[in-house]
């Protein structure tokens, strides 16, 4: 990220221009910018002269019926992602992570398809109730979880509980007597391990808010005071070493940590833990920078790390379970925007650059502004002869920093009217909208064999307006 800057990170030097004039050092630019890069996409995504269809669906076509921006949502691809992971991944369960992207039609396609529901806040856990899922196959997160939260959890008889502090497992501990019941406990460690973009990094990841230190002897205690507390049955560890991680040598060092304190814990607490959760994180292609793991690999990885332990330490290999959110839903859905001008501008080096402003920006999806995060863009109404030119796809709101997608190769022709789409905005996309200068957010739009469907429908300045109650 560009060094800090009083008036914010966009006036940063060198903030809003790439490594190069012609753009970052990996992107190339294309024989024909009309073209799809496939693995950006979902599977039923096609263009047929420069028209951008996705689940048999044109986009010109949704745009005209659903309004833009609208978020689009390919059914057959979220559900084929979510069951490959289940397949890939048959001996253990594998839990959506719900804060990616989550609502009760989403909840509903996950129990059909056998997959089990991690959530992390009252409201995500409202969506899952809503949707009738199985509570016996919900996990609930979170490093400060209130009282209201852990009483409906245990009152629906969630099925695990992933415990982050000594006073949430006191905290829970009165909530199951008083309720008389019993809840399973996951204990969330600290490995001391972080995995981001393929940097393995074995130290000084201790000063975070998730989890017990391992190093420090905090998970020890915590298993200790789990297994000491009225109506909290331990099930097992939980471990999480990042996000966008795109094979699994990151998780050979936390795994042998994580399963030797298991193994100590059956030793010294006398307790041999059934379940192991080896947490999340798997990535996606943003851009062609990235190359990611497809579930099978990711599964024999894991599987093969997990097994070498358990023969090195003498011990039997735990139920495993993973939480796969990004993976299954970033690809899945794609943000249809309409041009509202385009501007060119002067680089460094005689390259030039069209800012081309579309109907959305920050409100709708602010990982880039927040995360550095890199997107891709593809003219979506209509095909172009023109060659291709260097532009930044950019919002409607006022910030300098409200950038879609920072770099990205698009026709030289495109002007307003034009609808772009960007690819991989399933995750955390819609889960951070904001109503940022009172925007409205966009709908959820899903496409299945060249229908669409509705599920999240567009704000209203009815509900902006709502909970405003300055005027009676």
């Amino acid at each position: 990220m560009p060094t800090a800057h009083p008036s914010g990170w966009a006036h940063a030097d060198g903030a809003l221009r790439s490594n190069r004039p012609g753009g970052p050092h990996w992107l190339r630019e294309p024989a024909d910018p009309n073209a799809l890069v496939d693995h950006l996409w979902s599977r039923t995504a096609t263009k047929t002269d420069g028209v951008l269809a996705v689940g048999g669906v044109p986009l010109p076509e949704l745009v005209r019926e659903h309004g833009s921006p609208a978020y689009v949502l390919d059914e057959a691809d979220f559900r084929a992602r979510a069951r490959a992971f289940r397949d890939a991944f048959s001996d253990y369960d594998v839990y959506y992570a719900g804060k990616a992207f989550l609502c009760t039609t989403v909840a509903r396609w996950l129990a059909e398809d056998g997959l089990s529901l991690d959530v992390c806040s009252g409201g995500e856990l409202a969506v899952a109730e809503r949707a009738g899922f199985p509570m016996e196959r919900v996990g609930f997160h979170g490093n400060n979880k209130t009282l209201g939260e852990l009483e409906r959890a245990v009152e629906l008889g969630v099925g695990r509980v992933i415990v982050d502090s000594f006073d949430e497992i006191e905290r829970l501990a009165a909530v199951t007597t008083e309720l008389g019941r019993t809840t399973g406990v996951l204990v969330r460690v600290t490995a001391g391990v972080e995995a981001h973009t393929h940097e393995y990094i074995a130290t000084a990841h201790e000063d975070q808010k998730f989890g017990f230190s391992i190093a420090g002897g905090d998970a020890l205690e915590a298993a200790r005071r789990v297994l000491a507390a009225p109506g909290l049955r331990l099930l097992g560890l939980h471990s999480h070493i990042g996000s966008q991680i795109f094979d699994t040598s990151g998780f050979e060092v936390a795994a042998r940590r994580v399963l030797a304190l298991h193994a100590r814990i059956a030793t010294e607490l006398d307790v041999v833990m059934p379940e192991m959760d080896l947490g999340g994180g798997f990535g996606i292609a943003y851009t062609t920078q990235d190359d990611p793991s497809d579930p099978e690999t990711l599964a024999t990885g894991m599987s093969e790390i997990v097994e070498h332990e358990c023969r090195a330490l003498g011990i039997d290999r735990p139920r495993l379970s993973i939480e796969p959110g990004r993976a299954i839903v970033g690809p899945s859905m794609c943000t249809v925007y309409e041009v509202g001008t385009v501007k060119e501008v002067a680089l460094d080096g005689g390259a030039r650059r069209s800012y081309v402003s579309v109907d959305g920006g920050m409100s709708d999806n602010i990982r880039t502004a927040l995360y550095d995060a890199d997107y891709s863009a593809t003219l979506a109404s209509r095909a172009s002869t023109s060659p291709a030119a260097l532009a930044r796809v950019v919002g409607k709101h006022c910030e300098a920093g409200d950038i879609v997608v920072k770099d990205e190769f698009l026709p030289g022709d495109v002007r307003p009217g034009d609808l772009v789409a960007v690819p991989g905005t399933g995750a955390y996309c819609r889960s951070m909208a904001s109503n940022y200068n009172h925007a409205l957010r966009p709908p959820v739009i899903g496409v299945r064999d060249g229908k669409t469907f509705t599920v999240l429908r567009r704000e209203t300045e009815a509900d902006l307006l709502a909970t405003d109650v300055g005027i009676s």
